[in-house]
Parts: C-alpha cells; structure tokens; sequence
C-alpha cells in the first residue's frame, strides 16, 4: 500500500533514550516584526533578543541551511502562561505580523517524526544514520499544521545537515518508498553545538 502523502511538519514522538516525549516545552516569543506565517510543527531559530520582560526568547522559522534551530512548535499563545487566543478560539497557527507566544519543544535529544518530500528520489535505508536539511513546505491556514518535510535530495554522507535520520517509522502505515515517515534529531540544534577539542 502506498504511503499517504499528508506532510505535517516534525512531531515529537519520544526521547533519544527511548522514554516517551512527556510533554514538556518551553515558552518563546516571536515578534510582531516577524512577517511568516509560523504553524504547528515548524522549526524555529533563535532570533537573538526576548520579549520585553526578558524571559521569553525571540525566535523566527528556520530556513534550509540554518545552524541555531532551537526545536519545533507544538503550540501559540497572546500571553506566555496561556496557550491560546480568548478573542479567536479556533486560531489553529501564529498569522504574519502578529506578536505571540510559542510552545516549543527545544530538548536536542527529543526524537520528532517527519514526512520525507521523495524530491528526486525517496530515501533509501542506506540513509539511515546521515543527516539531511528539511524543506519548508508552507502550511495549512485551515488545519495549522507545518508543511516542512525532510529533503530527499539533500541526504549528505558526512555530517552536515540539520536533520539526523535515524530510521523508518515502525508502522503498518508505513514503507520506504515515496512520503515515507522518519524518525528524525535536530542535529543542527542551538543547545548541541559541537564543540572542538584541541591538545595544547
């Protein structure tokens, strides 16, 4: 059966470990001056600044290529303690030019699920254990949800790449071939920068 072809940006699915993703986020602020749509399942940047108080960093959609990814969005807010908007209770993804808060999954060791984009070819399992970029796809206004998937035809054999693939999500669902799901570590993660040794 063929993989259905419903790319929703990355889902946290567990910990590296192999314990469920329990859950937790952390709050982060993105700015009126920020002019992208940004939806559930989108990564985000660091953006260098907070909100007024300090203790939210500011945070914008990474692109292909970017190096300070932070984690993934699970949720929006007008106010950092509640996630939601009372004014608009079927707001479902954080509109252009709108001051809000996101729920973001930041922990580097949380294993997301994402949909490769089979561009040129689909992922073989001799992939597994290389690192890849993602695509931005853009996303559903109706459902909320990311369009972002993995980039096939940027499956790199050393170790750049923001994504690690790290194997076939174990589904009847779901096959190697076309729109296949992986599960995936944001290798490229603001809080896990390789560090260099150097002997002195």
């Amino acid at each position: 059966m063929a993989n259905l072809d419903r790319p929703s940006g990355l889902k946290p699915v567990k910990h590296l470990s192999g314990a469920p993703w329990n859950g937790k986020a952390n709050v982060y602020y993105i700015p009126s001056t920020d002019n992208d749509n940004i939806f559930i399942g989108d990564v985000v940047k660091l953006a260098g600044s907070a909100d007024a108080t300090g203790m939210y960093p500011t945070v914008a959609q990474s692109d292909a290529g970017d190096v300070t990814n932070v984690g993934v969005v699970i949720g929006f807010g007008l106010q950092p303690q509640v996630m939601g908007n009372p004014d608009n209770l079927t707001m479902k993804y954080r509109a252009a030019a709108v001051a809000m808060y996101a729920l973001v999954v930041d922990d580097p060791f949380v294993i997301f699920e994402v949909q490769e984009d089979s561009d040129g070819g689909s992922i073989a399992a001799t992939s597994v254990g290389l690192a890849a970029n993602f695509v931005n796809g853009g996303g559903s206004t109706t459902t909320g949800l990311s369009g972002v998937e993995l980039d096939s035809s940027d499956v790199s054999t050393d170790t750049a790449g923001q994504l690690r693939i790290l194997r076939a999500v174990n589904r009847p669902d779901n096959a190697l071939g076309d729109n296949c799901k992986w599960e995936v570590l944001l290798a490229e993660h603001a809080y896990r920068e390789q560090v260099t040794v150097v002997d002195v």
